[in-house]
C-alpha cells in the first residue's frame, strides 16, 4: 500500500478503492498500513482542508524542525500535482524533488516527514485536498520558498497560469533561504525522527 520515494521521509500510498453501482468507497488513511510501512504511528493534531480553482499553486511550505510538521494528504475531489522538496541542509538528496498526481478517483496519498517542503497545483476547478498534520499550525514556525524559483525548477505543468497568494509570491528563493540559514538541518531532523522509536525494543 505504501512505498518510499527517492527522498527519505517521502512516501506514496495507494489505498484500495471499492467501486460498485452506488459509487465507490475508500479509506485514504489507515493507521495499520501506515505503521507497517513506516514503523511508527502518525500523530494527528490538526486536519486541514483546502478547495482550489484550477491553477492555484499552494506552497512551497515547510516548518521549523524540531518539531516541524509531518503531513499526510490526499485529494478527494478534482486533481492536483503534488510536489515534495528536500529542504534539509546536508541531506544526500538536498534540493531534489518528487511529484505525484493526486485525484479524487485513485485517492493516492502522500506522506512527508518534518523538514521536507510541500507544494501543489490544482489541475481542475474545485480540487479538494485534505491534510492530516502532526502538529498544530504555528505561524511563527511556518516558512515558505518561492515555488516558481528557477533554482528549484519544479515541474509545474505548462499551459496553466499559476495563481499564488501574496505571501507565497513574496517568499524568498531557494538559494536565499539556504544562505540566510532558514532551512532545516538534516542532522537535527534525523535526531527528531529517532524520537519516534524511543523506548521501543523491536527496532
Amino acid at each position: 500500500m505504501g512505498r518510499e520515494l527517492s527522498i527519505a521521509g517521502a512516501w506514496l500510498f495507494e489505498p484500495p478503492v471499492f467501486p460498485d453501482a452506488r459509487g465507490a468507497f475508500c479509506a485514504p488513511f489507515q493507521a495499520g498500513p501506515f505503521r507497517e510501512a513506516l514503523g511508527f504511528d502518525l500523530p494527528v493534531a490538526q486536519v486541514n482542508s483546502s478547495v482550489s480553482a484550477r491553477g492555484v499553486l499552494r506552497g512551497l511550505h515547510y516548518a521549523d524542525t524540531p518539531p516541524g510538521q509531518a503531513k499526510y494528504l490526499y485529494c478527494s475531489r478534482g486533481s492536483v500535482l503534488d510536489v515534495v522538496v528536500d529542504l534539509r541542509v546536508g541531506s544526500p538528496t538536498f534540493g531534489a524533488w518528487e511529484t505525484a498526481e493526486l485525484d479524487g478517483e485513485s485517492l493516492r496519498a502522500v506522506y512527508l516527514a518534518e523538514g521536507l517542503g510541500h507544494a501543489f497545483m490544482a489541475l481542475a476547478d474545485d480540487s479538494v485536498v485534505t491534510y492530516l498534520c502532526s502538529t498544530p499550525y504555528t505561524p511563527s514556525a511556518e516558512h515558505g520558498i518561492d515555488p516558481l524559483d528557477a533554482d528549484l525548477a519544479l515541474p509545474w505543468p505548462s499551459g496553466i497560469d499559476p495563481v499564488l497568494s501574496g505571501k507565497d509570491a513574496a517568499a524568498p528563493g531557494f538559494a536565499q533561504a539556504r544562505d540566510d540559514g532558514l532551512l532545516p538541518d538534516w542532522e537535527a531532523c534525523r535526531a527528531w525522527y529517532a524520537t519516534r522509536f524511543a523506548g521501543r525494543t523491536d527496532r
